[in-house]
């Protein structure tokens, strides 16, 4: 089953196609990175599924209804965001941050309740944050930011995350902490990635896209071959099967 489905999405500024006519679908249950170059449309794709900006043509489907038909409110029921957000101060402290996930299910002046308590206390366990809790979220570091909103995301409950480089600001431990974290998670999700081994590794199905179109869709085997990443990369690289998962080996520009 599609939880999350488009078809011939558009979305230009000023003339320039960011999006053009876009298909894509994601699979319940399944790991799907979305990766290309830089400025390819990658985050104005992910900015039009989660309402941030309208799609000049074309249509959203969130489990096979039109996206436009979902109030707010139950959006965020459905799906859980992590956009890139981090030179966002919010005034307040870590456990509140993660607390604004649980707002969706709360009339404007009704109090957490310990239900709610547990889950965000858990959220911020599972990404390592528990112990700063009560640390102003203003004084943490970029890596520390992004793994309370997160945890922000994760307290909604939703059943499909979208994600814009989650691995953002996080040095390499992290990041591979992060994407092993968010492997074990019952989940539906979708993710802009920029490192392509983090891609190959981690994700079910790969999405390519570029100048705005969809290159190739399949799994990183099919997707991330030496002939993609010399083309649409520009990098000269070797890619191999270890054990079961693709390493890729950039060896020099293709320019040169």
């Amino acid at each position: 089953m599609d939880v999350l489905k488009t078809e011939r999405l558009s979305y230009s500024v000023q003339g320039i196609d960011l999006c053009k006519e876009m298909d894509i679908e994601v699979e319940e249950g399944l790991f799907t990175g979305i990766i290309g170059p830089n400025g390819s449309g990658k985050s104005t794709l992910l900015k039009q599924l989660y309402g941030v900006l309208k799609p000049m043509e074309g249509v959203v489907f969130l489990y096979g209804t039109n996206l436009k038909n979902y109030s707010s409110r139950d959006r965020a029921k459905t799906m859980g965001v992590l956009a890139q957000e981090n030179s966002t101060n919010f005034p307040f402290n870590v456990e509140e941050v993660a607390t604004m996930g649980r707002s969706v299910y709360h009339s404007w002046f009704q109090r957490e309740c310990a239900e709610d308590k547990k889950i965000i206390n858990e959220s911020l366990k599972k990404v390592g944050m528990e112990k700063k809790k009560k640390q102003l979220y203003s004084t943490l570091s970029g890596g520390e930011k992004q793994r309370v909103l997160l945890a922000r995301a994760l307290s909604q409950e939703a059943k499909l995350l979208i994600l814009d480089e989650p691995t953002n600001h996080l040095d390499i431990g992290h990041q591979w902490q992060i994407m092993e974290f968010l492997k074990t998670l019952n989940l539906t999700i979708f993710s802009a990635i920029h490192d392509l081994n983090l891609a190959a590794c981690f994700c079910d199905r790969l999405i390519l896209i570029s100048q705005g179109h969809v290159i190739a869709k399949g799994t990183p085997k099919e997707v991330l071959t030496q002939e993609v990443l010399r083309e649409i990369f520009q990098v000269r690289a070797n890619v191999r099967d270890e054990e079961g998962r693709l390493k890729i080996e950039v060896l020099s520009s293709a320019k040169k």
